[in-house]
C-alpha cells in the first residue's frame, strides 16, 4: 500500500515500501523530495537503533525543524531501516 508524507500542503515522500518501526513509517531513501529536506546539526541516540540524524522540512517558505529523522549508520538490530527517513512533527502519514 502507497502511504505518502505531507506537510504543509506538500508531499514530501512517497512508497509503497514503507517499513514500519515502532508505529513510525520510515520511507526508502530514494522516495524522497531532497528539495524539501535540509541537513540538520542534530543528532539522538536510540539504544537499539543507534545515532540518528535529522532533516528540517521547508515547504512554501515555512520550516518544520527537526521534522524528519534517519539512521546512516544502524545497529544490526536495525539494518532494514538503514538510511531510510521517518516523519514527526506535524508531518501525517496516509
Amino acid at each position: 500500500m502507497t502511504k505518502k508524507a505531507i506537510w504543509n500542503g506538500q508531499i514530501l515522500a512517497e512508497s509503497d515500501k514503507t517499513i514500519v518501526v515502532e508505529n513510525n513509517y520510515y520511507f526508502p531513501p530514494d522516495s524522497i523530495k531532497k528539495e524539501f529536506f535540509k541537513d540538520s546539526n542534530t543528532h539522538t541516540t536510540c539504544g537499539w537503533k543507534g545515532e540518528a540524524s535529522y532533516y528540517t522540512i521547508a515547504v512554501d517558505g515555512k520550516e518544520n525543524a527537526d521534522a524528519a529523522w534517519y539512521y546512516p549508520n544502524t545497529k544490526e538490530a536495525a539494518n532494514n531501516i538503514k538510511g531510510y527517513i521517518a516523519f514527526w512533527k506535524g508531518v501525517k502519514v496516509e
